[in-house]
């Protein structure tokens, strides 16, 4: 266990994003009372732990009109049908962008992708506040993305209890062993491991394979960023991925059922922690 280095506001890409998001947030106050009573009468959503348990390696299929790091990936991109397209092509779960402003995403996207799907979905956000938690359970969502860098140890916790209590996963993401202690130590039960660093946008495809392997075996964890083919896929599986979250590769495939069914099928392997 490396020893916790002090944490400090992010900067760069994920800065300005963290900001924009602590924005949105602050605008729902004003309907804090209304979304935790629709959420006192939404059902309970499909497990999204229970779906990525399974011999193969979990494909997390992601509904992404764009990016900061590629600008535009499908702009004409429509929830519904993409949902249904995945779900069809064998995805055991949906990751949905909602953030507005760089991804072109919409919390109607959530709600759309619900309507047309049975397996359970991500809301996929700059989560800050626990106002967007209760959002995200509101339109259908059955885990919610935490990010450690983009929050402060005290609001990490808070923000993984407040999931917790509203029956919701929380994929917490990471990008180093130092993070990883800190998701383990808020009770995280689905670690996703990022290539990507947020800040910079840049790509190490030997961050899931350093980290990965020292996630406990009774942890659920997911491959993020820079997955695209079968062959990416069994590298991490070769890590001891239980999961990949794959996004931009789909979102901009002329068939998204086919593009799924490519990578879907591979074994998962032993992970010992």
């Amino acid at each position: 266990m490396q020893a916790p280095s002090r944490w400090r506001p992010p900067s760069g890409t994920l800065g300005d994003l963290v900001a924009r998001a602590r924005v949105r947030a602050l605008a729902l106050g004003p309907r804090a009372a209304d979304l935790r009573r629709l959420c006192d009468g939404t059902p309970l959503p499909p497990s999204f732990e229970a779906a990525l348990r399974r011999p193969d390696v979990a494909v997390i299929a992601e509904l992404k009109r764009a990016s900061p790091s590629k600008g535009v990936i499908n702009a004409a991109l429509r929830a519904r049908d993409q949902a249904a397209a995945y779900a069809a092509g064998g995805a055991a779960a949906l990751s949905i962008l909602t953030e507005p402003e760089r991804f072109g995403g919409s919390l109607d996207d959530l709600s759309d992708a619900r309507g047309a799907v049975l397996v359970p979905l991500m809301r996929k956000d700059f989560i800050v506040d626990p106002l967007q938690i209760v959002e995200a359970r509101v339109a259908g969502a059955s885990a919610v993305l935490l990010i450690v860098r983009a929050l402060d140890p005290d609001r990490l916790r808070a923000l993984h209890d407040t999931a917790h209590d509203l029956s919701l996963a929380a994929l917490v993401e990471v990008r180093s062993e130092s993070e990883l202690d800190r998701a383990l130590d808020v009770g995280a039960g689905l670690i996703g491991v990022n290539n990507r660093d947020l800040e910079t946008l840049a790509v190490d495809p030997e961050t899931a394979r350093r980290v990965i392997p020292r996630v406990p075996p009774d942890v659920l964890a997911v491959a993020e960023s820079g997955v695209a083919t079968r062959a990416d896929v069994e590298i991490a599986a070769g890590a001891g991925a239980d999961a990949v979250l794959v996004g931009s590769s789909l979102s901009a495939a002329g068939d998204g059922r086919d593009a799924v069914r490519a990578l879907v099928g591979v074994a998962r392997t032993t992970r010992h922690g």
